[in-house]
């Protein structure tokens, strides 16, 4: 069907088309991908549904503004690297956000198709116009502007230290992304399992961003081995972005958290995604042996979706969701759950840990639950879990992983006390601009937000490239 002859009417009858993937079977037992990607026959039938709308709706559903009917008709059209290159005027990480961002509360959210149909897979069509020019070669770096001899400092290279970074080398100004860890790429690579987000993926997305000059530099924990002062006085950067994220573990407080088989969340994806520890002992960095044991995931959004299915992938025999609320309430993205039941995830809803149990040699036994009924709306607009009387009983597990949360991370705020922080310990922002209290210092995603997406983190980055840029070069910012 010609793309450019078919109908309003033809394109309604178009079914949305699935994305393929691997057999939950096989899939449950390894690290690979899970989702496979469109080919481009399925790609350029799903782009044939979109209306092309005069005002569409998506666009403004997309926290970097992505010209969504565009890249699609692109595609549609059968020019993919057309697709690809219209989508990096938006979005520098296009491969990563096609796999990871909660588009249907976002841009498919507000699709018009919606109304009486399903939404356009614009997720689905990004990953793919990303994937093929990948796979093709056929990648084209942005012009970069002539040097303006000013250096900016950014602190981070996860989504929002990313995205910042790739707007300013572009307009011409050096820039120098400090990194704590090892490997770059932030909550992208140690917090995304491999099977929803391969590595080698956010290794090509940054390799583009060294060849247009962006300096990396590993092992540099800010507030430690360098500072925000220093970085201004010592090093003379004109202006820095604090990306730093939210990676400091919430716990429940209750007892029996100190025994061994308790992880948070954070530690267990690190150790498993950034660390290779399933490949132990070829790789040096042990984690807890979950073959035939049972391992409880204690949360119910998507970092607890990708421990548990982690877990399932080493070999735990049982592996259990254990959320307070029902499933109606778990912020966790629809496709995640989905997925994890077709791989075998046990969900136990309505239950609350209570206490923590262990043996004499302080190894985690079990766990003391509590189970909860829904009663009014809170704050958050869910319906609060009660408990019900006399209703406790012990759950034999042999690991635990706690995913209720993260704070910010505490590193910054304790060496730079001028920096305004929240009664949450986020960094205070002027959201317009994203600028903090301190003079040419700036910060945006989690570190600001708390935890949040992707793409909402590279939107702030964004935000804070153009409120710096127009800063140092004394012009207004452009929207």
């Amino acid at each position: 069907m010609d793309a450019q002859s078919i109908t309003t009417k033809e394109r309604l009858a178009i079914p949305r088309q699935q994305m393929p993937s691997q057999n939950p079977e096989m899939r449950s037992h390894n690290f690979r991908e899970v989702n496979l990607g469109y080919t481009a026959e399925l790609a350029q039938r799903e782009a044939q549904r979109c209306l092309q709308c005069k005002n569409p709706a998506c666009v403004k559903g997309c926290p970097v503004n992505i010209k969504i009917d565009k890249f699609i008709k692109l595609i549609a059209d059968g020019d993919f690297a057309g697709a690809a290159r219209k989508i990096k005027e938006d979005n520098v990480l296009p491969a990563v956000c096609g796999r990871v961002c909660p588009q249907e509360d976002q841009c498919e959210k507000e699709c018009v198709l919606t109304k009486k149909y399903t939404s356009v897979a614009i997720g689905n069509l990004e990953r793919f116009a990303a994937d093929y020019e990948r796979e093709t070669g056929n990648v084209e770096l942005p012009t970069v502007a002539a040097p303006t001899g000013k250096k900016v400092a950014v602190i981070g290279s996860g989504p929002a230290g990313l995205s910042c970074a790739n707007d300013l080398v572009q307009l011409g100004h050096a820039v120098t992304v400090f990194e704590a860890l090892h490997e770059l790429g932030g909550v992208l690579m140690y917090g995304i399992p491999q099977f929803r987000l391969p590595k080698e993926i956010v290794q090509a997305e940054i390799e583009g961003m060294k060849k247009l000059g962006v300096n990396f530099i590993t092992n540099a924990v800010a507030g430690r081995s360098i500072t925000v002062d220093e970085l201004l006085e010592e090093e003379k950067f004109d202006a820095i972005f604090i990306g730093v994220g939210a990676g400091l573990p919430w716990f429940m407080g209750i007892p029996g958290e100190n025994l061994l088989g308790v992880y948070s969340a954070n530690e267990f994806l690190t150790r498993v995604n950034l660390m290779k520890s399933y490949q132990f002992p070829d790789n040096d960095t042990p984690v807890f042996n979950c073959k035939g044991k049972s391992v409880a995931v204690f949360g119910g959004g998507n970092t607890a979706m990708d421990a548990v299915r982690t877990a399932k992938r080493l070999g735990a025999e049982h592996a259990y969701i254990v959320y307070r609320r029902s499933e109606a309430e778990m912020p966790a993205r629809i496709e995640e759950v989905h997925h994890a039941r077709e791989e075998g995830i046990e969900f136990l809803m309505l239950m609350n840990p209570l206490e923590f149990i262990g043996n004499e040699a302080q190894w985690l036994t079990g766990a003391t639950c509590l189970r909860m009924e829904l009663g009014e709306p809170d704050d958050s607009g869910r319906r609060r879990p009660v408990p019900i009387k006399d209703s406790e009983f012990i759950l034999p597990i042999d690991m635990a992983v706690i995913s209720i949360g993260n704070g910010s991370n505490p590193l910054i705020k304790q060496t730079t006390p001028d920096i305004d922080v929240s009664k949450r310990d986020t960094i205070v922002v002027d959201i317009t601009t994203m600028a903090t209290s301190k003079e040419n210092v700036y910060a945006g995603g989690d570190i600001v937000t708390g935890g949040a997406t992707v793409i909402l983190a590279m939107g702030a980055g964004r935000t804070a490239a153009a409120a710096i840029h127009a800063k140092m070069m004394g012009t207004a910012v452009v929207s």
